[in-house]
């Protein structure tokens, strides 16, 4: 009798242990799915700022139809005559453009920083909802645990029947199923968080490309600007005395560039029947390296046609963006073969020569560390770089501190950006 007793204690514990699992296991379970989804503050978050993100990519939409209409009118002055109402019909649509393009900029750091703060809301949502899985889970498998020390004896003991002992193995198998799916989804979510922060990490990198890009657009703003009031000078001139002027700088910049041709086949000539021929040949294949750190971006292409003076000469370098008194860097290794420098506003330049026909220039310097007739090694200092309008060296179309870099090949300028590495 006692052990019948016993018998019918065990299995009214056994059958109350498993309502008791069955019941927590149902409530975990319904937690797995309850998780899943945000809570609704945070969802609402979260549609707001998509909200938001696409109201400022409308913004940006508009701006760059606007852009690119700008863009537009200033392909059509630069095919009509140079005149000068039309060069400062010109600079008014590249200046208007600048200033879209600093706007638009803008509104794209903006909409980067609200994806940012979306992505953030949502690494945090999902570190919650990792972190409550794990919880859940960590109870579940304990309850799984204890569940487990009762041994098949014991089981069949505890049932009536075979039937009712098949019954609780299978419900045993659906707890370890049940359990492995959930593992499954917590892996899951692991990964979408890992995914999550590496978007994070490329939105961050791509807003201090953005800012930087807005900092050079300003600084391309302010020298349009001075690019302007030059021309705006030139405005008190009637045409005909426009004509005149303008006749006047295109000879001035067509004998600087004769010079400098006629010059490097006259050195190479005489480099040629002196002793120092063989050195000059010992520096072997040029390699031209950058003369100031590109960084900070390039304010001209070669031969850019947006360039604010293309009206008077073909753009024949890279202007390349540095501080005023930046130090000036040989590019490679050659022989000095002209200093044009006079202390005062006018223009003033460096010319190195190299091997394989290849020759440098270094326009708008402020200071000079070389002379005429001596070697350079490649990276020495040279000279500092200007450029500021009426500054040392700047000559009359300056609009702002830089280097005018030119390469020439066998005394004709060939683009720099196929020479030097990237950047």
């Amino acid at each position: 009798m006692q052990l019948m007793n016993n018998v019918n204690k065990n299995k009214r514990v056994k059958f109350i242990s498993l309502l008791a699992i069955l019941f927590i296991t149902s409530v975990l379970f319904a937690g797995f799915f309850v998780i899943q989804r945000a809570p609704a503050q945070a969802e609402d978050q979260v549609q707001e700022l998509n909200s938001e993100i696409g109201d400022k990519q409308k913004e940006i939409d508009a701006l760059q139809k606007e852009i690119d209409a700008y863009g537009e009118q200033i392909k059509i002055k630069q095919k009509e005559s140079k005149s000068l109402r039309n060069q400062l019909a010109i600079l008014d649509n590249q200046i208007a453009k600048i200033e879209l393009d600093i706007q638009a900029t803008g509104k794209r750091i903006e909409q980067t920083n609200l994806e940012i703060q979306n992505l953030n809301l949502q690494i945090k949502n999902k570190e919650n909802e990792i972190k409550d899985k794990k919880t859940k889970i960590a109870e579940y498998i304990r309850l799984v645990y204890q569940n487990d020390q009762v041994s098949y004896l014991e089981v069949m003991l505890n049932n009536d029947s075979f039937s009712d002992f098949f019954d609780y193995i299978k419900y045993i198998e659906e707890i370890h199923g049940d359990l492995n799916d959930n593992l499954d989804k917590l892996k899951t979510a692991r990964q979408e968080l890992e995914i999550q922060k590496s978007n994070l990490e490329g939105k961050i990198e791509q807003e201090e490309t953005l800012k930087d890009d807005l900092m050079k657009q300003k600084a391309d703003l302010n020298e349009k600007t001075s690019a302007q009031e030059i021309v705006l000078v030139q405005t008190k001139l009637t045409e005909r005395q426009y004509q005149s002027y303008l006749y006047q700088l295109q000879l001035e910049q067509q004998q600087i560039n004769s010079e400098i041709a006629t010059l490097e086949k006259k050195v190479r000539e005489e480099l040629e029947q002196r002793e120092e021929t063989e050195r000059f040949k010992n520096f072997g294949p040029a390699r031209l390296a950058w003369p100031v750190s590109p960084s900070r971006g390039l304010t001209a292409l070669f031969h850019d046609p947006d360039y604010p003076f293309r009206y008077i000469f073909e753009h024949p370098a890279v202007d390349i963006r540095a501080s005023q008194g930046t130090t000036l860097k040989a590019a490679e290794a050659g022989y000095v073969a002209k200093v044009k420098f006079k202390g005062d506003k006018s223009y003033a330049y460096i010319m190195l020569i190299h091997s394989d026909g290849l020759s440098t220039v270094y326009g708008h310097v402020s200071s000079v560390s070389v002379k005429e007739d001596e070697f350079v090694a490649k990276g020495q200092a040279i000279g500092l770089t200007g450029g500021m309008p009426n500054g040392i060296g700047s000559g009359n179309l300056s609009t702002g501190p830089h280097l005018h870099f030119e390469v020439r090949l066998n005394g004709i300028p060939v683009n720099p950006l196929e020479y030097l590495p990237a950047f």
